[in-house]
């Protein structure tokens, strides 16, 4: 998604093709290139290489907003090069800005604030208003891993790809790696990096949504053997086609495999799903594994668990932090409770699908900080949907209020992401804003259960229910916005 302002001489991150986000500068294009149709577009010089290319608009991202974010998400001795000249090119610009304020002291600092727009301070006040600047002839050191850019238009690579093919053969990043020591057992992802060895034991996978699309996709690239099955058939074709297997039942894709895992949207259904007609429930015997990804109350995970270790079964519970961006680029959080041993054979997924795994101990601790986490987030999301319906009311810019946001404490993706959202009016669904909305009348409900009051999660889901009612179910949990105007 495109950063606030962008325009030439910013500094980006720009997607080309399977490749991974490259830090670039937007330019003037040569006189003689003309500017592809359709969507908007900038004509992007990358670091670190003498390459270019015409980048749409919705591919780009703001250097600074994602720079943390990005470094941790990709290695390599080019890309870290490409990286370094950035930072020496926005290390020279603060210099001359700098010394050219030595010779200009006889300007107020209002007036010297007056000279730059929010875009441009983003860039540390590398320039100033007017004449844009010529072209810098950088002499960048090596070629980079991205390989030489045709000058002609290019077609954008899309942040969420719509296809299986394109989630598989996305090219493989590197997880962000942490060696802190905690108390609980954590469990870092290489998945990015490639460095996966697949067990070789039978996956099968249940649900293929928003989330479990994007997990069967990185099992298949990280070359898990998987049988798929989904309510709606048609949506396991795409992964078909990239050599899944097809269970027309959930018993059985269980028989037919050593661990079945599965990721459905509710309680309701997760229970369903094991105990309804030819369910989980009917595939399971000793020996067979099941680990339901599901973000349910921990009374369901425990009446589950129950039933599946009655019958010889062996339980996990995993539910996982993230979003469809996140779990398409395999960097979802996994929280683990149940059979340890069972949690360790699942190893090889778990690296595939995220960034890190937690385990927790016994049933229903995994699904109890599951939705302490989601309530933190819905509460979170609301008062940024109702600190932007202030900024309206009030006669301010929503675009300065981002800016400010990000320039602070709260500043992430997660951030510009969602207000990104609100200032486009464009919904399209990254986190469902009904799943939200349940996970935080879980929350509350567990807190009941405890005798503890939760009284901002409580004022949240009222206005999630409110945007439900404006049929907003199917939408982002960024459309508590429109409920918000009101």
């Amino acid at each position: 998604m495109a950063a606030v302002s962008l325009r030439v001489g910013d500094l980006v991150w720009g997607k080309l093709g399977r490749y991974p986000p490259w830090p670039g500068k937007i330019v003037h294009p040569p006189k003689d290139l003309k500017k592809p149709r359709g969507k908007k577009c900038f004509f992007v010089k990358f670091f670190g290489t003498e390459d270019h290319a015409w980048i749409k608009v919705d591919q780009l991202k703001s250097y600074h907003l994602y720079k943390e974010e990005m470094i941790k998400s990709t290695k390599g001795k080019r890309f870290q090069q490409a990286v370094d000249a950035v930072e020496e090119f926005i290390k020279s610009k603060v210099s001359a800005f700098a010394s050219s304020e030595d010779k200009s002291r006889h300007f107020s600092s209002d007036s010297k604030r007056q000279n730059f727009s929010p875009a441009e301070i983003s860039e540390h006040s590398t320039r100033k208003r007017g004449r844009p600047p010529k072209e810098e002839k950088d002499a960048y050191p090596e070629p980079s891993t991205v390989k030489r850019l045709v000058t002609g238009p290019v077609a954008g690579y899309k942040w969420k790809p719509g296809s299986c093919s394109a989630i598989i053969q996305k090219l493989k990043t590197t997880a962000e790696e942490e060696t802190e020591s905690t108390s609980i057992q954590a469990a870092d992802s290489t998945a990015t990096n490639g460095s996966v060895i697949p067990t070789d034991k039978r996956i099968g996978f249940l649900g293929l949504g928003l989330m479990g699309s994007g997990i069967v996709a990185n099992l298949l690239k990280m070359g898990h053997t998987v049988t798929v099955w989904n309510r709606t058939g048609e949506k396991c074709d795409p992964f078909l086609q990239e050599g899944a297997r097809l269970g027309r039942t959930p018993a059985e894709v269980v028989s037919m495999c050593d661990i079945t895992l599965s990721c459905i949207s509710d309680p309701k259904g997760a229970k369903d799903l094991v105990l309804g007609p030819s369910g989980v429930l009917q595939g399971i015997r000793p020996g067979k594994c099941y680990v339901d990804m599901s973000t349910v109350d921990p009374e369901t995970s425990t009446e589950i668990s129950q039933v599946i270790t009655s019958r010889g079964g062996r339980f996990l519970e995993a539910p996982v932090s993230g979003n469809r961006q996140l779990s398409e680029n395999g960097m979802l959080v996994i929280l683990a409770a149940g059979d340890k041993a069972l949690f360790d054979e699942c190893s090889s997924c778990f690296q595939a699908m995220g960034k890190k795994s937690f385990y927790l101990g016994e049933v229903g601790n995994a699904s109890k900080m599951m939705l302490i986490v989601n309530m933190i987030l819905g509460s979170f999301m609301a008062s940024v949907a109702e600190g932007f319906t202030l900024a309206k009311k009030a006669s301010q810019s929503q675009e300065v209020l981002l800016y400010v946001l990000s320039q602070g404490p709260l500043a992430s993706s997660f951030l510009d992401q969602k207000c990104q959202s609100i200032l486009q009016g464009n919904f399209k669904p990254d986190f469902l804003l009904k799943h939200i909305q349940k996970d935080l009348r879980l929350a509350i409900a567990m807190g009941d259960s405890v005798n503890h009051s939760t009284p901002m999660a409580a004022a949240a889901n009222e206005m999630f229910k409110k945007a439900k009612a404006l049929d907003q179910s199917e939408n982002d949990m960024s459309a508590v916005y429109l409920a918000c105007n009101q």
